[in-house]
């Protein structure tokens, strides 16, 4: 049997969700759980990669599963999981659905402090910026979605069999202050750094150091830039992920602020 697992997790102290030898990744750690569990070596399949310190709101990834079970799994795996892995959900399907290929939409929202705060060093991303041109950096979004090749965008364009991403929504949010910034874009897939290396022409624009112009321009002649400016992993969330036959409302988020705190720019 097929089993998704719906899950988050703080990825500050992992190199990322995809196993690799010799580091410590999301993956390795829950599949060493769950296979002590069955007792029996187990492979599980996530719904994305996500960089080195870069948390998921929501992820899932898919297992197989061949015996059955008379005790609460849930329960056991959180219980032995450590503390910035949760567990929800546990959701047998039935065929062969894939928890990477299947995803019709990821959203993903990147969180920006501008002042240093020790509470806030794990779960958003510190630039001390005074007066960055949030309209600026807002006329920069709002021509994502206008785009489709964002090989401009990528550490390694030529490593992907193309660099077409359907941007569905790209948003920027302040809070009333100002010293608080979500940038929230949501597609049906992402390139290799792609939404850190967005966001750090976005603080180009927001400090005066790039022009919209200029930003569109990369959108338009593909052309990688020779500097790519890619910012810090520690305020990226997988926020989100939607299947055609699995879309759950998001049980845990950023807790640094509370959604009504947020002001569309």
């Amino acid at each position: 049997m097929r089993y998704f697992f719906h899950i988050a997790y703080n990825g500050h102290v992992y190199s990322g969700w995809q196993r690799q030898p010799k580091v410590n990744s999301v993956q390795e750690v829950i599949e060493t759980n769950l296979s002590k569990i069955f007792k029996t070596p187990l492979t599980i399949n996530g719904c994305g990669r996500t960089d080195s310190g870069v948390h998921a709101s929501q992820f899932f990834f898919h297992v197989d599963i061949e015996q059955e079970w008379d005790f609460d799994l849930k329960f056991r795996l959180n219980k032995i999981l450590p503390h910035n892995i949760a567990i929800f959900d546990i959701i047998p399907l039935e065929g062969r659905p894939h928890a990477r290929f299947d995803a019709v939409q990821r959203k993903y929202d990147y969180y920006i402090h501008t002042y240093k705060n020790p509470f806030l060093s794990q779960l958003s991303s510190y630039y001390d910026f005074e007066k960055l041109n949030l309209e600026e950096m807002k006329r920069a979004v709002q021509l994502l979605p206008k785009y489709k090749d964002y090989r401009a965008f990528c550490t390694a364009p030529d490593k992907n069999e193309h660099t077409i991403c359907n941007v569905m929504d790209a948003k920027l949010f302040t809070t009333a202050n100002g010293d608080h910034i979500r940038f929230h874009i949501a597609s049906n897939r992402f390139l290799g750094k792609m939404i850190r290396i967005i966001t750090g022409k976005l603080l180009k624009i927001g400090t005066r150091n790039m022009s919209v112009d200029e930003f569109e321009n990369l959108l338009i002649t593909l052309e990688t830039p020779g500097m790519l400016e890619i910012a810090h992993p520690t305020g990226l969330y997988l926020a989100k992920v939607t299947y055609p036959y699995l879309n759950l409302p998001l049980r845990t988020e950023f807790s640094g602020l509370q959604q009504k705190d947020w002001i569309e720019v």
